[in-house]
């Protein structure tokens, strides 16, 4: 075990993007595999498409996006410790999370084929994820920022992301189901009208 570890650290710092993208990746299909076992209780009808998407978003676009995020955060100087920590997770929540929710969701309606539902769709999940992320991620944050070598930070987030990214899973397919409702009921109204 220790020299997977070894050769996973070593991995991280020779190939950040690759290391990072297959560890994010991974993470978001595993979440989404929970979301539908352990939540949804899916069993043989399990949507594999599904894990599949979240996969592809969590490793094609979340993790690039994230990479250089934590690149940049790191490469910024501040003169003390307690500042560093401070504007870094004031930065990450402030400004990542707000539009990392946002893509998620209409990400999610896009690679599903539903790019009409992407609005609505934030519309019923963005505050609620958003609040929840906060609660979720200043503590990780503080503790990622204080505690966590550079090269190590993001995949210690995702290591907490596991379990943020089963509740994400079970948020999307929830708001999802209110999109759909909503772009039906539009479709009546323009049928009627």
């Amino acid at each position: 075990m220790a020299s997977l570890f070894r050769a996973y650290n070593a991995m991280l710092i020779r190939r950040p993007m690759l290391a990072q993208c297959g560890t994010v990746a991974a993470l978001f299909g595993a979440g989404d595999i929970i979301a539908q076992q352990a939540v949804e209780r899916k069993g043989k009808e399990h949507d594999f498409a599904r894990t599949a998407r979240l996969a592809f978003y969590g490793g094609a676009i979340f993790g690039p996006a994230m990479t250089k995020w934590y690149q940049l955060l790191n490469r910024i100087q501040f003169s003390t410790p307690t500042k560093a920590i401070v504007y870094r997770v004031g930065l990450d929540q402030c400004i990542l999370a707000p539009g990392a929710v946002l893509l998620f969701f209409g990400s999610m309606a896009v690679l599903e084929g539903k790019p009409q539902e992407a609005i609505p769709r934030i519309g019923a999940g963005y505050v609620p994820t958003l609040l929840r992320n906060w609660a979720v991620f200043i503590p990780t944050q503080i503790i990622n920022f204080w505690l966590v070598p550079p090269h190590l930070r993001f995949v210690f987030v995702s290591v907490v992301a596991l379990f943020w990214n089963t509740y994400l899973s079970v948020a999307n397919s929830a708001a999802k189901k209110l999109a759909a409702s909503v772009t039906e009921k539009k479709e009546v109204k323009k049928i009627e009208g």
